[in-house]
């Protein structure tokens, strides 16, 4: 079975004064790599985190997003007296210096100077809020998994379809091969026909027309493209994490696809051969998003 590495996944924790909230976000690549914003209250287990994501992703470009909200009503940003009121005692004697009036809106004035907020730093997550954060990790990550399978279930018919095609396209070769060989038969006798007063021995040319054609013989790349159409959708029906092998395959298709033109030496065979290439590449795009 087929997982897209495309997906998303959300969850959400409550805890006695807390929300929890886990995002994940994928996106194809070759590895796994993660890009995590946790709260600092929690980076203690950051590396915890990401170990898990990537054990249970694999691969993918992933977006590791934790959301820690404080639902108590306690806020966690005030206003630094200390700070306000040193700003506030520099202005009055300026104004005295000055031989000018204080402001009359005291807050519009100081509030426009730095550091007059301050955060509270922020403790260490106890064991219940980590807890809370690791199972809500562990339930967007099945979520975003059950995504990406649904998203591999439309790669799987897309490359069924594709794969499908390709192998109608084959059957219309050997239609085409009889009257190939028949054309560079009579290719070749015109071609020496035109050759005037030269003698030649008929049975050395029929033995040379046959080396000749045999070497433009197609059914071995015919045969391995066949098993490699069969490989692929038994690879695709085989455990997840099929997204290398399966490119792999894509490209030895490519490269029989590439000798039966290089051979055909015919003109609507070519015209298959490039119908072939055409739903070939469609299949590479698809590839890098399995997973």
């Amino acid at each position: 079975m087929l997982y897209s590495m495309t997906g998303f996944g959300k969850a959400v924790t409550e805890l006695p004064g807390k929300k929890i909230t886990v995002e994940i976000k994928s996106l194809n690549s070759k590895q796994i790599d993660i890009a995590a914003r946790v709260p600092s209250s929690l980076r203690a287990q950051e590396l915890e985190m990401r170990n898990r994501v990537a054990a249970l992703l694999e691969r993918g470009k992933v977006d590791l997003t934790v959301y820690v909200e404080n639902v108590a009503g306690e806020a966690s940003v005030k206003l630094n007296v200390s700070a306000l009121k040193a700003y506030k005692d520099d202005v009055e004697k300026t104004a005295a210096a000055l031989g000018i009036a204080n402001p009359q809106d005291w807050y519009g004035v100081l509030m426009r100077f730095p550091d007059v907020m301050k955060s509270e730093a922020p403790n260490e997550a106890d064991d219940k809020e980590v807890n809370g954060v690791m199972d809500a990790l562990q339930s967007a990550a099945e979520k975003l998994m059950a995504f990406r399978r649904t998203e591999g279930e439309k790669l799987e018919s897309f490359f069924a379809q594709r794969i499908q095609r390709i192998r109608e396209l084959l059957d219309l070769v050997p239609q085409f091969e009889e009257e190939r060989v028949a054309k560079i038969r009579v290719r070749m006798e015109e071609g020496l026909a035109k050759i005037h007063g030269v003698d030649y021995d008929r049975s050395r040319l029929e033995q040379e027309l046959f080396f000749y054609i045999e070497k433009l013989d197609v059914n071995e790349e015919k045969q391995r493209l066949t098993q490699h159409l069969n490989y692929f959708m038994e690879t695709m029906a085989g455990p997840k994490g099929q997204g290398k092998k399966l490119g792999f395959i894509s490209q030895e298709m490519g490269r029989e696809i590439n000798t039966l033109g290089s051979k055909s030496n015919h003109a609507d065979m070519q015209k298959i051969v490039v119908q072939m290439k055409d739903v070939l590449e469609q299949i590479k795009e698809q590839v890098l998003n399995v997973m």
